[in-house]
């Protein structure tokens, strides 16, 4: 046999080996199978046509539940008033916006102003400087783990965002104070914030591997933290090209709704925080969270989950849905605005501004239900938490049972119910993950477990993504 032949032989054998394993090997598609798959499906006409007309159309406008369209309206038990809406642009700022539109209704009230918002950029500024220092303090703190692992490495999958959550709100404002919107206005940086997001990644990224290096060959803590503050001077550098430099000192004219002079004074940011909203964000509120993936009545926080160094991690109770309403209702029935998160893109028809279980019909297309209940779907990673808005209203029933809810969002006032979202209670008990809202509104209960140790949760868990 020749060494042509030889060759030939041992390939075809080989070939024949590997066909018999990849034919025996358990788990995969086998032809009875497939044959199986192709004969369940098109051996009708309607299959066809529903075909084509999916292919032609898409399937959202085939599964729109028109008997929906005409289901809501704007009157409710309890509504919280505010004036204008604001408008996030291109970037993942919902939960600044959300919790600035809290504070603001207030002063709107108790001074009769027409719209007035408060400086998103100038609170923004100081977000995305201190969550610098927090992702380059934390790799001083972990310079003696392994570059794998798992904390390091989330560190380094994401050194920064422009998403987040309240304690973003309460440790920003309390350290920085507040502006005017007119004093430090968006930019077009600030209203699209990759391209300068991508840059700061880049920076602290890199910044992070030298530090690591240096501590490698020895270089003790302070002269980290000298390389630190070196990297948090070309962050600032950027912030200021992007979202300008923010103001330490301001005249500002405050005036009615009529255009009526109320008072002309000069401010410190710190200053016209505590003549106009004065709060104790960081003792005075409460996150509350309803998660059935986890045991209820117990105090949670997740790990490098916050705004700043020195701030608190995002700590929350966790409470069945039914208390959570309880809250919300009490709240705004005292006419004060909450903040509040959900999964906003789940059944969501932005034609109508709605959010309900009802607004589109897959069974009827797919002839398959969807039936994953919440517990489920969030240890499935089929939902959570996305987006942040301010919670203003709420309907009762004649039983006192809440039937729908509005929140005023952050997408423009051509978004929605002219700036507003309405969903349905059983939409509210399906999506809704958390809100924040003021002690005096919450149970003895939930006082009493907030005294308790929290569970640490990781900062990589599915459920605590930044919202945006």
């Amino acid at each position: 046999m020749n060494k042509k032949l030889i060759l030939v032989v041992g390939l075809a054998m080989a070939l024949s080996s590997a066909n018999s394993a990849f034919a025996q090997k358990d788990g995969g598609i086998t032809p009875k199978m497939l044959k199986e798959i192709r004969a369940s499906y098109g051996t009708n006409p309607q299959d066809k046509a529903l075909r084509n007309a999916v292919m032609a159309n898409g399937m959202s406008s085939l599964v729109e539940n028109s008997d929906n369209h005409t289901k809501f309206d704007e009157q409710f038990t309890y509504r919280v008033n505010s004036k204008g809406i604001s408008d996030q642009k291109s970037s993942g700022r919902c939960w600044l916006f959300t919790g600035l539109n809290v504070m603001r209704s207030p002063i709107i009230a108790q001074y009769g102003l027409g719209e007035f918002f408060f400086s998103q950029n100038y609170s923004f500024f100081y977000d995305q400087l201190e969550k610098s220092n927090l992702f380059l303090q934390a790799i001083i703190d972990t310079r003696d783990k392994k570059i794998d692992d798992p904390t390091v490495a989330w560190l380094f999958q994401h050194p920064i965002s422009d998403g987040g959550q309240f304690t973003g709100i309460s440790e920003n404002i309390l350290k920085y104070g507040l502006v005017p919107s007119s004093v430090m206005p968006e930019t077009v940086n600030s209203n699209n914030t990759r391209t300068m997001s991508s840059i700061i990644a880049k920076i602290l990224r890199q910044g992070g591997i030298r530090m690591r290096e240096a501590a490698a060959k020895g270089a003790k803590k302070a002269a980290l933290e000298a390389q630190k503050l070196d990297y948090l001077k070309e962050i600032y550098k950027v912030l200021a090209m992007n979202l300008g430099v923010p103001p330490t000192e301001f005249e500002y004219t405050l005036k009615d709704a009529q255009g009526k002079v109320i008072s002309t004074e000069t401010y410190t940011p710190q200053s016209f925080y505590k003549k106009f909203v004065g709060q104790d964000l960081r003792n005075d509120f409460v996150m509350i969270m309803n998660d059935p993936s986890r045991p209820y009545g117990k105090l949670y926080s997740i790990e490098y989950d916050r705004h700043s160094y020195d701030g608190a991690n995002w700590t929350y109770v966790n409470v069945p849905i039914e208390e959570l309403k309880e809250m919300a209702i009490a709240s705004l029935k005292d006419s004060t605005m909450i903040y509040y998160s959900c999964d906003v893109g789940k059944e969501f028809d932005r034609k109508t501004g709605s959010l309900d279980l009802n607004n589109f019909d897959y069974n009827s297309l797919l002839g398959f239900k969807f039936d994953m209940n919440k517990k489920e779907r969030i240890e499935t990673y089929d939902s959570g938490s996305s987006h942040a808005m301010t919670l203003v209203a709420v309907n009762l029933d004649k039983n006192g049972k809440p039937d729908k809810w509005m929140v005023e969002n952050s997408w423009g006032a051509s978004n929605g119910f002219h700036g507003h979202l309405i969903m349905t209670d059983q939409w509210f008990d399906a999506y809704t993950f958390r809100i924040v809202v003021n002690k005096k509104y919450v149970s003895d209960k939930v006082l009493k477990i907030l005294n308790t140790k929290p569970t640490m949760l990781p900062p990589w868990d599915p459920m605590f993504a930044p919202e945006n």
